[in-house]
């Protein structure tokens, strides 16, 4: 028998902090054709009930041809896609910006990714830094359906490479409500309200306004797993336990915004779909076992063209079982250790 020879020249570490340049623009392999397979395995994973999502005829009543994607499945998806060369070696995911849906995806789609670098910026102990990347999602006819900027706190593989210039890109708070895009053909002039769900109204909401969703869901740490492989999310932390001191694996942050979003279903039912997200931050680590509640805050309301919908801007808190609605951060402006997402979207809504 000859010697055996392992070889590590064509597998793929992922990239370190180092290996970023600002300008840089990365397509992401492996296109997604999504199909109502992914639709099922959302709603047994989320206790996802919006109406538009649910039911063809439900939006076919509200001038859309057929029942839309869930929108964070299209998020999911495109984040899914960028993660092996952006986030593989990830410590953490700390925020999004200027997030935009373009146009709904539909079953039978297939959603690919590119990103490009627009910041860097080393961390002071030398060991992370920090990759902000504006990453777009395109359906198989190069459309934009998705764009949407994010950071992540990136490992150095040498402490020794030499830091970048520093560029931290200059975000914008929120997406203008005059720059949200409505979906063509969208129309709520003839909404069903009982078939949605509830009775309330854009002008039903007053901004400032907080809305207790009421519902618990406790975290398993089989679905987090099944969710995450679905989105073809391979980042380590929520895969593998060794890195982490405590041993644990972390719940991959879009499980959450997903699992809080289903429960925002229950006082914010027509809330029916995404189109903007303003910025998002994952407070705290999410484990197995933590029961998951959320709030929402009203934070500003806006009149659209389409006929019969305006938009309505929320922020969506996830907490753990110990978290109190309304209560986000401390005296000296920290997230309380409950808080598990904060969250700051547009939605479209029947006025």
């Amino acid at each position: 028998m000859g010697h055996s020879r392992v070889s590590a020249t064509k597998t793929n570490p992922g990239r370190f902090f180092e290996d970023y340049r600002l300008g840089e623009v990365i397509t992401h392999a492996v296109p997604r054709t999504v199909s109502g397979g992914e639709r099922a395995l959302y709603h047994a994973l989320y206790p996802a009930r919006h109406a538009i999502a649910s039911s063809d005829a439900f939006a076919r009543a509200c001038g859309l041809p057929a029942s839309p994607m869930d929108d964070l499945i299209t998020f999911h998806t495109v984040f899914g896609k960028s993660v092996p060369d952006i986030s593989l070696n990830a410590v953490a995911n700390l925020g999004y910006a200027e997030g935009r849906f373009h146009r709904p995806v539909w079953p039978g789609d297939t959603l690919s990714a590119r990103s490009e670098v627009i910041g860097l910026k080393q961390n002071s102990n030398g060991k992370t830094g920090v990759v902000y990347v504006r990453t777009q999602g395109r359906n198989q006819r190069d459309d934009v359906v998705l764009e949407y900027v994010r950071w992540v706190m990136v490992r150095k593989n040498d402490p020794d490479a030499p830091a970048p210039a520093p560029v931290v890109p200059d975000l914008a708070p929120a997406v203008d409500a005059g720059a949200l895009i409505i979906p063509d053909g969208l129309d709520f002039s003839r909404y069903d309200f009982a078939l949605a769900g509830e009775r309330h109204r854009l002008g039903d909401y007053t901004p400032g306004e907080i809305i207790d969703h009421v519902d618990g869901v406790t975290i398993e740490e089989a679905e987090h797993m099944m969710a995450t492989r679905l989105w073809q999310n391979t980042s380590k932390t929520h895969f593998d336990v060794t890195p982490r001191a405590d041993g644990r694996r972390l719940i991959y942050g879009g499980h959450v915004m997903s699992m809080a979003r289903a429960l925002s279903f229950n006082g914010l039912a027509n809330a029916q779909m995404i189109v903007a997200i303003n910025g998002g931050s994952h407070a705290n680590p999410c484990f197995a076992g933590d029961t998951l509640r959320a709030w929402s805050e009203v934070l500003d309301i806006a009149p659209t063209q389409a006929p019969g919908l305006g938009a309505i801007r929320l922020r969506l808190v996830a907490v753990n079982a110990d978290g109190q609605a309304g209560a986000l951060r401390d005296a000296e402006g920290r997230y309380r250790a409950h808080v598990l997402l904060d969250l700051d979207y547009w939605a479209l809504m029947p006025v």
